[in-house]
Formats: structure tokens, sequence, C-alpha cells
């Protein structure tokens, strides 16, 4: 059996592809929309890939199975979840629980796992007839050290009352795997970094036996209490996760490879990717999202995807960013500014900034709800720098605000954002809350 397991950084999104050499065929689980890796594998070690499936309507990606499909590869969907979230015009096989896919002497039987979405399925992997199975791909089922959320249908696509239904559905799904064996691989959908759970670890994988004796959701055994502890001091899952959602259900458009071109001047929302320091002392139009690691996780709560997007930076970055941006279906991005010719912000040491009367200075707290609970100013205006575009601030527009996040990352952003809605006398405290706290 071959075995390979990808990792997005941007997403923190594991996918899979699973092959037997001794029949040539290969099986991708869970593929980005940039299927390129997958083949590139599948070539190196003489496979074909023949199958694709997945474990759920994701949210936070888009999925690339009609990639996949594209090629003209058997491909299997959950057929569980209800009307509301089955898959839409999708050539595939419907797979249900205890289903079986075969890829040569490899086989993969469906477990109904729901909890993070109804229908969540799992994988039991078992190579060349063994009768025991060796992994469970989980997809957002388990992760390591952490759960699936229960609450994206209700929090990202807007279908009430979900939450509490998805978090009992987990605490029985957890109760499905009771008689699988300790030594089962666990081989999950997202790593730490994602939104679809609060507190997944770094490492690739675990193992079911450490997740029973070290993971917090194995070791709740009353169900209410399970419920407590599953639905609180969830992260904010960013506005995109609306558009994924609606998007893998109904169908994911064909990914085209296009380079983006220079043009001299702003015509629609733009993002700037230049680095917070440079973008402090050469203001543009652009929200300032630097391209890094969590470009995406930032950058997803700013897009309207019924508007085509401009990027500013150096060509390089630009055509990186523009096919990141893919990965979470948003393809409208076909020009570019690399010259900006703008002003200074005004910022604020830590020792300075202590040295301030709090009771008598405007500041605007942009950190996360669970940050905010953790520790704020007495007097501070809390909004989280998602959602500044869409928040009503209590400040005039020509008030000194002070802007702090915890480590001064997002406040830069939020400086961006409010700079370009007209606010004209806004100081960024450098080194944010844990500087100064």
């Amino acid at each position: 059996m071959y075995f390979k397991q990808f990792f997005n950084e941007q997403l923190a999104q594991y996918s899979y592809l699973v092959g037997c050499q001794k029949t040539g065929e290969a099986i991708v689980i869970d593929p980005l929309r940039d299927i390129t890796p997958y083949i590139e594998a599948a070539e190196k070690e003489g496979l074909r890939i023949t199958h694709v499936t997945e474990t759920h309507i994701h949210a936070d990606f888009a999925s690339g199975i009609r990639e996949v499909i594209n090629m003209g590869t058997q491909s299997y969907v959950s057929g569980h979840g209800g009307l509301d979230w089955t898959y839409q015009d999708i050539e595939a096989d419907i797979i249900h629980e205890g289903d079986v896919i075969k890829v040569g002497n490899v086989k993969l039987e469906v477990m109904h796992t729901p909890g993070h979405t109804p229908e969540s399925i799992s994988f039991l992997l078992y190579d060349n007839g063994m009768d025991v199975p060796m992994s469970l791909f989980t997809g957002d089922f388990i992760f390591v050290g952490d759960v699936g959320r229960p609450d994206l249908l209700e929090e990202a696509a807007g279908i009430k009352d979900t939450t509490e239904i998805g978090a009992r559905q987990m605490f029985q799904s957890l109760k499905k795997v009771n008689d699988l064996p300790d030594f089962i691989q666990i081989w999950p959908g997202h790593g730490a970094g994602s939104a679809c759970g609060k507190s997944l670890g770094a490492v690739p994988m675990t193992t079911l036996g450490y997740e029973r004796t070290n993971g917090w959701a194995f070791q709740i055994e009353e169900e209410d209490a399970f419920i407590k502890a599953l639905t609180s001091d969830q992260p904010e899952p960013p506005y995109y996760f609306a558009e994924m959602k609606r998007m893998n259900r109904d169908g994911v458009a064909l990914m085209h490879h296009n380079i983006v071109t220079p043009v001299e001047t702003l015509t629609e929302q733009a993002i700037d990717l230049r680095a917070k320091e440079t973008y402090a002392n050469n203001m543009s139009e652009g929200i300032n999202v630097p391209y890094n690691k969590k470009f995406l996780s930032f950058a997803g709560w700013y897009l309207d995807y019924s508007r085509p997007l401009q990027l500013i930076g150096e060509l390089d970055e630009v055509q990186e960013a523009a096919h990141d941006l893919k990965m979470i279906g948003f393809d409208d991005v076909h020009t570019y500014v690399n010259v900006v010719d703008g002003t200074a912000y005004q910022t604020i040491e830590p020792e300075a900034f202590k040295q301030l009367n709090k009771d008598d200075i405007n500041i605007l707290d942009v950190r996360t709800k669970k940050e905010w609970d953790e520790g704020h100013f007495d007097g501070a205006v809390h909004v989280h720098y998602g959602k500044l575009q869409q928040a009503s601030i209590p400040f005039a527009k020509d008030e000194e605000i002070y802007v702090h996040c915890q480590s001064g990352v997002r406040s830069a952003i939020a400086m961006s954002i409010l700079e370009n809605e007209g606010y004209t006398n806004l100081i960024n405290v450098n080194g944010g809350y844990a500087a100064v706290k």
C-alpha cells in the first residue's frame, strides 16, 4: 500500500493519497482545488488516480473533488445529512454507513460520524485483505487533541438551532469508535491553526488510544457537560466560511490558472500584501493583509465574492496570493498595483502607552471575544478585527483612537480598514495588549 499525507499551511488542511501498488490504483481523500500535488505524487510512484472521495461538505476551503472527477475518476460522497446538506449536481456514487470503497487491494469502510456536520463520514482503512483496520480518516470528526466544532451550520451557514443537535451527534459519534482498537491511527482533516476546532494539535496524526487517554472530548462522560464544553470558546468563523458551505454543496467551478497583470490604479476592493511595517509608512487604499501563512485566515474576513479583487504588492507574492485565494473559491483576481504613494500612520510604543491615563483616551480593542474576556482595559470598546466593516464604532471619525490587538498584527489590519473608512486620528499600539497590560 502507498500512503501520503499532504498539508496546506495556509488552511491548516490535510488531504491524502492512498494507493495499491499491485494494481496501480489510487484514491484522493479531501482534495484541495489545486490537484497538481496529488497527480505528481501518484505519477512518481507509478500510480493512477482512479478514485476520489471526501469526508463532508467543507466550510473552510473550496473542495477539489470535482477537479479530480474531471480526470475521469470514480467518485464517492456522503448520502447522509438530509436534503439541505446533500451534494447538488455531482457525478458521484452516494455512500452510507457500512459501504466499502475498493482501490485495488486496499479498502475504505464508511462510518457515519455526524457532529461537525450532519453528513460527515469517516473511513476505516484496511490493507491487503486484512480483517482489522489500521487507520481511520476522520475529516473534521476527530482531530489531534480535539474534535470538530458543531456550530458552523448555524454560525456560518445561518441554519438555526443546529448547534446543539450537532453537539449531541458528536457525543454519539465518539461512542461509535469505542470498539476500535487503541492502535488505530487517526489521520485528521486539519491541524493547528484551523478554525474548525478550538484546540487542534500541531502534529500530523494521533492514535485512538492516545486520544482516549489524553483528548479532552473523550474524558467527559455526561452528555450535557460534553455539549457545554464543545460549544464554548470556539473561535469566530471567518465570513468566507458561509460562502464555502454553499459553494461546496452546490458545486465549485473548475479552476483556471491565470496571470495577474499590473495596472496603475485601484478600481475595486483591494488587499495590500505588503508587510505591516511597510504599510505603516506608506498606506494604500487596500486592506493590509500581509502575505504569510495566515493570509487566507485573515483575508477571508473581508472578501466580497460578488466583486473583483485587486492586490497590492510585488509580482511573485501577488501570483502566489491569487493562487491561494482560489483555494477558498475566490477566482476574480486579475490585476494588481505595485506602486504606492501614501502617508504613514501614527504608532505608539508600549512604554509610552503605559504612561497614559486610560480613562482619558479612546481605546479600540480588536481582539477575539475569548481574548477580551480574559482581560481588557476598562472603558475600551471591543470590535473583532474581522467585523470592523460591519460594526458601529462609537467614536467620531476625527477623534483620537488608540487601536490594539494582542501582539500588534491584527491591529495593523484594523488600522488599514479604519483609515479607508475615513478615520483620521488613529494610533496603533505597537506590541498590542501583551506588551502593555
